[in-house]
């Protein structure tokens, strides 16, 4: 399938330049740009879903932080950390 666009002179120039930076033609490197863009059936692209279970990481460990106890000695998260680095 053929698309033409009629874009202004200075993006063209610009996209080229970063086409070629990395190894690309023009064509493909617009064709990675729309695929790494959210498809149009609303499924989340790969930067989401890596911002999504990082969240999810983010609200397990806050869940594990709630139910631990304080250590007897009183050491924090910081000093066995510290120890470990021994």
């Amino acid at each position: 399938m053929t698309v033409q666009l009629d874009w202004p002179l200075d993006v063209v120039d610009r996209l080229t330049d970063e086409a070629r930076k990395r190894g690309l033609s023009l064509d493909a490197y617009l064709l990675q740009q729309v695929l790494e863009k959210e498809s149009s059936n609303g499924a989340p692209n790969d930067e989401a879903e890596k911002r999504r279970k990082r969240a999810v990481a983010g609200a397990r460990i806050l869940e594990i932080q709630k139910r631990v106890k304080p250590d007897p000695e009183g050491w924090t998260s910081r000093d066995y950390i510290n120890y470990g680095r021994r």
